[in-house]
């Protein structure tokens, strides 16, 4: 038995009392009103406390923070190597805090204790840590110019960014802005989803003991509509990186045109087709992989494949195989180590899934498995992983983003009818392809409109990697160097040289 599975996690969470309060300039504050929020864990209801209900006087005053701190060069002007260091810091300290700050992140969404401690803790850490690492290797350019000319290209930080991020992954979406964002030298701003506000409070007071100034990273917890809007119609916020849905994409651009014409980067919703073609040999692998992509996290990601494309002639064999995967995926308690499907983030979010599960059944989808609220008596939010056969491209299961635990399986005949089903959808975020054909992999894979396309795997990843979308699923790329483009500002400096 390992030692996380000796830990009384029900017991932990009964003596946790998490801190609302937003942090500012490095300390906890109330809202500049006074107001909160009551925060339940979609667990079982449980109160676990109030959050500071941070609005436009909030933002303003950490906005002024972060500009304070940029401006007098406390972050902004320290060496790479220098920030370097105190960043590994604060990975450090991540990694160290790592059963207090998942117990949140459980408590605050609902996700198996066992993921937040080997997938949520360790990525987030993993991604401070590798932009620490890599923002002093990082070099500038010279222009090829003629002899009488020198001619420097350089990235400078943008200033004050923004940062949005959804609940689903909370830690993990705040790192993946916070790491190339702070290596490269700006001042933040994080507005946390107001359905998980914890880890990323904590963080900020991680950030502060591992050495980076008050004031570089300020934390302000409320609602989108309040904290999220006035964060993004700020006229001294130079850039939103935003993670959430497409509809809330739309008016972070919206906002950018009537402030200063902020940057935007919006990683947004997907819908991403999994394609198995016949000349795979191993379908039981296929189907056994996505039942296990598309059920992990409760079906909340935005990369989660919840459409399977699948030859006809093989389509009876992988929903026999995914509807015998499914028994192993049945909700259960978070906080038990051997949870594997744990909570939907709350009430809304369950009537939500539940309303295209009955959308699915009456537009003439087949239910192959689930299809019901789970865990009622618990009073908390739980729904069954659920599998459709027989669905059809226009139906609104394989149109729309569900953010559950349901897999639509749509059959074909053709390759020519798999690309032209899959590309028909608003969303390019992810797709995998399977097949033993080396170029029909290579071909399909060159076809598919998707920021990233798997061959015979899914969700295999890592920090090195970009990751985004086409069409609605967003613009610019989270993770790997290329996501320092999108925090940084390019400078040419155009030097004359008089002859002697």
């Amino acid at each position: 038995m390992g030692a996380n599975e000796r830990i009384d996690w029900t017991a932990r969470a009964s003596g946790l009392a998490p801190d609302g309060r937003a942090v500012i300039d490095g300390r906890r504050i109330d809202a500049a009103d006074g107001q909160v929020f009551d925060k339940h864990s979609p667990i079982d209801g449980r109160r676990l406390g109030a959050v500071a209900r941070g609005q436009a006087a909030d933002i303003d005053a950490a906005v002024r923070s972060a500009r304070a701190a940029f401006d007098d060069g406390r972050w902004s002007s320290k060496a790479p190597a220098a920030r370097k260091k105190i960043l590994q810091r604060f990975a450090e300290k991540i990694l160290a805090a790592k059963d207090e700050l998942a117990l949140l992140e459980t408590l605050d969404m609902g996700k198996p204790i066992q993921y937040a401690l080997s997938v949520d803790v360790p990525a987030a850490a993993r991604t401070i840590g590798w932009y620490a690492e890599a923002i002093d290797k990082v070099y500038d350019e010279i222009a090829p110019t003629a002899a009488n000319a020198l001619a420097l290209i350089t990235r400078e930080p943008m200033g004050v960014v923004g940062v949005i991020v959804p609940w689903n992954y909370p830690m993990i979406m705040a790192a993946w802005k916070l790491g190339p964002a702070l290596a490269t030298g700006n001042s933040v701003v994080l507005k946390p989803s107001e359905k998980s506000p914890y880890t990323a409070l904590r963080l900020a007071e991680l950030a502060v003991e591992a050495g980076i100034p008050p004031g570089v990273f300020n934390v302000v917890p409320g609602y989108g509509h309040e904290a999220g809007e006035a964060l993004a119609l700020h006229m001294e916020v130079d850039a939103i990186g935003f993670t959430g849905s497409t509809r809330t994409g739309r008016r972070m651009l919206e906002y950018a045109g009537r402030s200063n014409l902020k940057r935007v980067y919006n990683e947004l919703g997907g819908k991403s087709a999994f394609l198995v073609f016949p000349d795979f040999a191993d379908v039981e692998r296929a189907a056994k992989t996505v039942a296990g992509s598309i059920f992990f996290n409760q079906g909340e990601s935005c990369n989660a494949p919840s459409r399977v494309l699948v030859h006809a002639s093989i389509a009876d064999q992988f929903v026999d195989v995914v509807r015998a995967e499914v028994p192993q995926y049945q909700p259960a308690d978070p906080l038990d180590p051997a949870t594997v499907m744990g909570a939907l983030v709350d009430g809304t979010q369950l009537k939500t899934v539940l309303g295209y599960i009955e959308a699915g059944q009456s537009e003439g989808a087949r239910l192959v498995a689930g299809g019901r609220q789970a865990r009622a008596e618990t009073g908390g939010c739980y729904v069954e992983p659920t599998v459709f056969d027989g669905v059809l491209n226009g139906m609104t299961i394989a149109r729309e983003e569900i953010f559950g635990p349901v897999l639509s399986i749509i059959r074909f005949e053709t390759e020519a009818e798999a690309i032209a089903l899959a590309n028909a959808n608003a969303y390019g975020l992810q797709a995998s392809v399977w097949s033993d054909n080396v170029n029909r992999a290579h071909r399909v894979a060159r076809a598919l409109r998707a920021g990233t396309v798997h061959v015979n795997q899914y969700d295999e990843d890592d920090i090195t990697v970009p990751f985004g979308g086409y069409k609605q699923s967003g613009n610019g790329r989270d993770k790997s160097l290329h996501a320092l483009d999108k925090y940084t500002e390019l400078k040419t400096t155009w030097l004359r040289i008089d002859p002697a």
